[in-house]
């Protein structure tokens, strides 16, 4: 999302997590990133103007903020044995943020 450092520091995160999954995967670890989308915090709520959210809120397919607890079970999916073949992947965690229209 956006440009500028934000978005080349996104994308240096994407590359190293696609890198050390493919370096350490022979040692049976997987390197996997959750990607958040727009959360309910104290910190969203002191550093995003209210109308900023509620327009972001309107291009979105599930039209409200996540919860940290939308992020908990994506985090502890990752870390379960049922994602044991699962490596190099930037899961958006997100309400559908980031699909392309």
């Amino acid at each position: 999302m956006g440009g500028g450092y934000y978005g080349i520091a996104k994308l240096g995160l994407h590359a190293m997590t696609h890198s050390l999954a493919r370096e350490l995967a022979r040692k049976n670890i997987r390197v996997n990133v959750v990607a958040p989308g727009p959360v309910d915090t104290d910190a969203t709520k002191k550093q995003v103007p209210e109308e900023y959210v509620q327009f972001m809120l309107m291009t979105m397919p599930i039209q409200r903020l996540g919860t940290p607890d939308d992020i908990v079970g994506a985090c502890l999916f990752l870390l379960s044995d049922e994602a044991r073949w699962i490596t190099g992947q930037i899961l958006c965690v997100d309400g559908g943020q980031t699909m392309r229209p």
